[in-house]
Formats: C-alpha cells, sequence, structure tokens
C-alpha cells in the first residue's frame, strides 16, 4: 500500500518545477505536473495495490494549538493574534492542490482525510489498519514513528527520489539514533523548529538521543530524573530542567504522536473517464495523466 503525504509532494513539486510550466489557459501548472510525474515514479518503483493520497484536513488542529501555542505558527500567513490566519500558500499553488484533488478523485485514487487532523494522523491509522507492507512517502521526519517491521518510510529529502532513503526500523536507527517507537521522545526532548515544538531548554539533540537510549522513553526520562541520586547520563542539571518541564513534555507528547486509531473511509469512487480527459485538457497534463493511467492500470493487470 503506497500512503501519500499529499501537500509535502506538492509543495515540493511546485517549488521544484518552474511557475513558467503552464496550462493551456496560462495558469501555472508545475505542482499538478510534478505531482503526477512523482506519482508514476512511485507506481512504478513500489508497484502497489492500491493508493492512498493522503490529505491535511486541517494542517494545524485546534487541539493541537491548544496544547502547544507555537504549533506551526512560523507558517501563518498573518500574527498568532488573527484568528482567520492561514497558512502562507501562494496564490498560484491553492488552485493546483485543489486541481490535485479533483484529477486524483476522477482517476479512482481520491484524496483520503479526515476533518480536523493532519495527513500525518491519516497515514498513521492506515499503516496501523492496513494489512500487508506500507510505504509512506513524506518529507516530514515526524512520521518516522510509523516505521515497524511492515511499515517503511520514503523520506523525500535531499535532491532527487533516487535519492530519498526508505527506511525500515534499522534504517532509523542509524539515521536518528533511536527506535522509530522512540523519535516522539527525541522530538519532544530536543524540539522540532519544522513544527513549532519548542523542546526542553537546554537539550540538544546529542542530549535527547543520549537520554532515550538510557531511559527508552519519556516517562522513563521524567521518572529517572525525579530519582535521587540521578543516573547518569542525567545530571542535576538535566533533572532539573526536565522536571520544570516536565508539563510541556506532556503536552508535546500530544502534539507530536500521530493518531491512529481514525476511522477513514478507503472505498474511491470509480474512474471517471470523461471527466479525467477534461481536466487532463484543461491543465494540460495529458502526457503525465496518461502515464500515471498506465502505470496503475499496468499494476492491477499483473495482479
Amino acid at each position: 500500500m503506497l500512503l501519500l503525504d499529499s501537500a509535502s509532494l506538492y509543495y515540493r513539486a511546485f517549488y521544484a518545477l518552474p511557475e513558467s510550466m503552464t496550462a493551456p489557459d496560462g495558469r501555472p501548472h508545475n505542482a499538478v505536473r510534478g505531482l503526477l510525474s512523482t506519482l508514476t515514479r512511485l507506481v512504478e518503483a513500489h508497484t502497489p495495490a492500491a493508493i492512498y493520497p493522503c490529505w491535511d484536513e486541517d494542517w494545524r488542529p485546534a487541539w493541537r494549538v491548544d496544547l502547544i501555542p507555537t504549533y506551526k505558527a512560523h507558517r501563518l500567513a498573518e500574527p498568532l493574534d488573527d484568528a482567520a490566519a492561514s497558512e502562507d500558500e501562494p496564490e498560484s499553488l491553492g488552485a493546483q492542490a485543489v486541481a490535485i484533488a479533483e484529477i486524483l478523485t476522477v482517476m479512482g485514487i481520491g484524496p483520503v482525510g479526515k476533518e480536523g487532523y493532519e495527513a500525518d494522523d491519516v497515514i498513521a491509522s492506515l499503516a496501523a489498519q492496513l494489512s500487508g507492507p506500507v510505504v509512506a512517502v513524506s518529507g516530514d521526519r515526524d512520521l518516522v514513528q510509523v516505521v515497524d517491521a511492515s511499515t517503511r518510510l520514503l523520506l523525500t529529502v535531499n535532491g532527487g527520489m533516487d535519492k530519498w532513503p526508505l527506511l525500515d526500523p534499522a534504517g532509523v536507527f542509524e539515521r536518528f539514533g533511536v527506535r522509530p517507537d522512540q523519535y516522539v521522545a527525541l522530538a519532544v526532548l530536543r524540539g522540532d523548529p519544522s513544527d513549532g515544538l519548542p523542546g526542553v531548554k537546554g537539550i540538544g539533540a546529542k542530549t535527547a538521543v543520549a537520554l532515550v537510549s538510557a531511559f527508552d522513553d519519556l516517562d522513563g526520562i521524567v521518572s529517572a530524573a525525579r530519582a535521587v541520586p540521578v543516573e547518569k547520563p542525567l545530571t542535576e542539571r538535566l533533572a532539573s530542567l526536565i522536571i520544570d518541564s516536565s508539563d510541556l513534555v506532556a503536552r508535546a507528547r500530544t502534539v507530536a504522536t500521530a493518531v491512529t486509531d481514525l476511522a477513514i473511509e478507503r472505498e474511491r469512487p470509480p474512474r471517471d473517464e470523461a471527466r479525467l480527459a477534461a481536466l487532463a485538457g484543461e491543465w494540460g497534463v495529458k502526457r503525465q495523466v496518461d502515464a500515471l493511467v498506465t502505470a496503475m492500470d499496468r499494476q492491477t493487470a499483473e495482479e
């Protein structure tokens, strides 16, 4: 099963390709074109039995912001006190995101999402509920937490697809120094500027890895910090920092942990050939649509 962090992929396509790539009516179509081409390569490389483009129905859920007000705050177009603030998305990308969703829908692999939740939560829930091997595709390191014996993460970082690491549990440990199920603890302790998680002041990445390795998880770390005397690699100073930040640690853990028990509607409507052809022509992506459909149909025929 192929689980896609759709926004991560179409943002990447938008900034990788020039806006001089346009549809017949002159609108930029770089994100649409790039996303379809990327998806074709993913289908050819991984031959999935099913494809789920996961969608941010709410990219900054209120329940997460209530716990950590700085959560993704740096991505807002307006200051924090503006109730109408939204993600600072280029105008031409917004229209393309709508087009991507419609094209995928009429292709028969329409986006899946859940009101009040992010794509990460949808991916984590599907990974927990689907049987068989899963490949999640995202540039978000938070999804390291979903990696296990049957789920791998294709991390869309550092150049083209040929350079994207496909992480299994051993690969996660090699890259981050912790097990996948320990990644949230690492992120909570050291912080994560990309998501606005503040971290425990005074604890950097190396110290966070050492503490997680020694005490296994956040509960173990907080418990060790309260013990007398403290056990290495803790020091009195580190123990004091952790105890003083215990409330922050608890809130940040909830924010950073992807939800795994969402009820996701997995059935998609059948392909609408006429509407798909119309959209492909309207957006000037007939070649990319045909390539993706061919790759998908080839996989179906081989099953």
